[in-house]
């Protein structure tokens, strides 16, 4: 018998209206909904990954914020809801997904210019549920998906995912 799903919800962005890069999950983890707090799983490498890329030691929430403001860079999730058993991605039901209101965001944010995708789930949601919607608002941005820094993809090791993930620190230097 498969497990009741729970209707989960995401959380409002981490943005200041001049954030250049928008980092996207697809929704966050139980760990996260209860503390909520993005990417509070301890062994979730997002906030080491990004302490590292710019050689900030974090330890709270409040500096994890600061970090991302300080650097323009803003975080959120493709979707606003959906229904999940736990908390993988692959346990979201495909014809439960929501998105958020990105042409919205993208009015309020109009210095964003790159946006990328925190693994597959969230590239491949954003495409499906988004890309359509924007495709007649004449919203033209880079996308790029980078390796998901969830202890689930444990193909990679916490240094591919920090090589990978410096493009972000590239693209804000240039």
């Amino acid at each position: 018998m498969k497990p009741l799903s729970d209707l989960v919800h995401s959380f409002p962005p981490v943005s200041d209206t001049d954030a250049r890069v928008l980092i996207l999950g697809s929704m966050p983890g139980k760990a996260s909904l209860m503390a909520d707090q993005y990417y509070a799983h301890p062994r979730n490498a997002f906030w080491k990954v990004l302490s590292e890329l710019f050689g900030v030691a974090i330890s709270d929430y409040v500096s994890k914020k600061r970090l991302l403001k300080t650097h323009k860079i803003a975080l959120w999730d493709v979707l606003k809801s959906c229904n999940r058993v736990g908390s993988l991605d692959s346990d979201i039901e495909a014809d439960s997904m929501v998105g958020n209101d990105f042409l919205q965001f993208y009015q309020k944010h109009p210095k964003i210019t790159h946006v990328y995708f925190n693994g597959l789930k969230a590239e491949q949601s954003y495409k499906k549920i988004v890309m359509p919607l924007l495709a007649d608002a004449g919203v033209s941005l880079f996308y790029q998906r980078l390796p998901s820094t969830s202890p689930a993809n444990a193909a990679l090791g916490f240094n591919e995912k920090l090589r990978a993930w410096r493009v972000i620190t590239e693209v804000l230097a240039g």
